[in-house]
């Protein structure tokens, strides 16, 4: 039996749509506070972190053999008063994890499931399509300056792996314009959007300031108000050492948009270790868009 911890986004509602197909039982599971969208009416089993422990032996009482996560959660917060008996020896490795490093913290709760019985594996283990062979997948092409470019995405992702942040980097012209941190790809891009001030005419400049200043301390990226470089490329790739089982660098269509929406020329990924959701949407918004896509061996 396979546990399929589902989280957000369009990952989840691919491996569904995979196990389906491939006639392979399992069961949904979701972390309270991360709802599936793609679930569909399926019957889901509901934890807590505080209930991490009952939630393992169920598994193991249902005859779970293997389990697989996908789809976006955030660090939950402990509630230390919902702890319960079973999850109680396992308090320290999970202040552990809620304290490490995404993948360090990652490697410390799949031991926890691994002790007990339960293999995890890669959503690329169920749905092989999304990783797909290598090439420029496009009708448009990458330009010149992409090699130095690429060169210098893969030196600082291996930098950001070294401090065990994120997965992902904007370069232009050998010019570093944005990296990936906990906020996520998209974040990173809608950073480097094109903003439009305000005319004070037409609207209360403090007003738009402290608006501002909220939506940066609540973590929503803020267009960029910089002229940035023209032909710049978004680099997707694992961390040197990364666990691919968990965690995989993922991309999708609304990638794409907003690679479009930053000005940049197009996207390069890592083959064989970035997922990539509904690709032949993925291409076709591309090719609209004038980008170009890029699975580099």
């Amino acid at each position: 039996m396979l546990a399929l911890v589902a989280g957000e986004g369009a990952l989840p509602g691919v491996l569904i749509r995979a196990l389906g197909e491939q006639g392979t039982e399992f069961r949904l599971c979701e972390l309270e506070g991360h709802p599936c969208a793609a679930r569909d009416g399926r019957p889901v089993m509901r934890f807590r972190i505080e209930t991490l422990g009952t939630f393992i032996n169920d598994l193991v009482a249902f005859g779970t053999t293997e389990i697989c996560f996908a789809g976006r959660i955030d660090r939950p917060l402990i509630d230390p008063a919902l702890v319960d008996a079973a999850t109680m020896p396992l308090v320290p490795d999970i202040m552990t994890a809620l304290s490490a490093g995404d993948d360090a913290g990652l490697r410390t709760v799949l031991r926890l499931f691994e002790a007990r019985g339960i293999t995890v594996v890669g959503a690329q283990a169920v749905a092989p399509e999304l990783l797909p062979d290598p090439g420029v997948l496009t009708r448009h092409q990458p330009g010149e300056g992409i090699d130095a470019d690429l060169e210098r995405g893969i030196e600082v992702i291996a930098a950001m792996g070294q401090a065990d942040l994120g997965q992902a980097c904007v370069i232009a012209n050998g010019q570093v314009l944005a990296v990936e941190a906990m906020a996520g790809t998209d974040w990173m891009l809608r950073s480097l959007m094109p903003q439009e001030d305000p005319k004070a005419e037409d609207v209360d400049i403090i007003a738009y300031a402290l608006k501002r200043m909220a939506e940066a301390r609540a973590g929503k990226a803020v267009p960029s108000s910089v002229e940035m470089p023209k032909g710049g490329v978004l680099i997707k790739a694992a961390k040197p050492g990364q666990d691919r089982r968990v965690d995989m660098p993922t991309v999708g269509v609304e990638t794409v948009r907003n690679v479009s929406r930053a000005n940049l020329a197009g996207m390069v990924v890592e083959a064989g270790n970035v997922l990539m959701v509904d690709l032949e949407e993925m291409v076709t918004t591309a090719n609209h868009l004038g980008l170009f896509i890029w699975v580099r061996a």
